[in-house]
C-alpha cells in the first residue's frame, strides 16, 4: 500500500498552547495518521509561537515558514477575514499546506485533500502532491 506524505499548514494564536494545536491537527487529520505528517508549516511572523515549535518538536516534524508576499501567492477559495486583518494576506493555513507539499515533495501539483478547519482557534489545512501516488484507501 502507498503512503500519502502530508503537508500541514497552520495559523493560530500567539498564545495558542501546544495541546490546542495537537487536538486540531488530529481532528484534521481524520483517518490519516500523524506519521504520515512530511512537513509542517505557517506564516513567518509565528516562528516563536511557543506552541507550534513544541509540537513539531515533541513529534520530530520539520517546520518551514513562508513570507507574505509568497502566501499571497497561492489563491484562496474563501478568504479569510482575520488573515486579511492580522496578515494582509487571504489565508494562512491552506496556502503554506500548499507551498510546503510543492516545496517538500518537489512538485508543484499539489492540492488539498482537507480544506481549513478551525478546532480551538486553531486552523489546520492539509495537502500532498497529486504525484504522491494517494490510493484509495489512503483517502479518509
Amino acid at each position: 500500500m502507498s503512503r500519502a506524505w502530508l503537508s500541514v499548514g497552520i495559523g493560530c494564536r500567539l498564545q495558542g498552547s501546544v495541546e490546542q494545536i495537537e487536538a486540531a491537527v488530529r481532528a484534521a487529520l481524520g483517518t490519516y495518521r500523524l506519521d504520515q505528517i512530511r512537513v509542517v508549516a505557517s506564516i513567518d511572523s509565528k516562528s516563536r509561537q511557543a506552541g507550534l515549535l513544541e509540537f513539531c518538536t515533541r513529534h520530530a516534524l520539520p517546520l518551514v515558514f513562508f513570507s507574505r508576499e509568497q502566501i499571497a501567492t497561492v489563491p484562496v477559495e474563501t478568504p479569510s477575514a482575520a488573515a486579511q486583518t492580522h496578515f494582509g494576506v487571504d489565508g494562512v493555513c491552506e496556502p503554506c499546506a500548499l507551498l510546503a507539499a510543492a516545496g517538500e515533495l518537489a512538485t508543484s501539483q499539489v492540492r488539498l485533500i482537507v480544506r481549513k478547519t478551525i478546532h480551538a482557534g486553531v486552523t489546520v489545512a492539509i495537502a500532498t502532491a497529486t504525484g504522491n501516488a494517494i490510493q484509495p484507501q489512503d483517502l479518509p
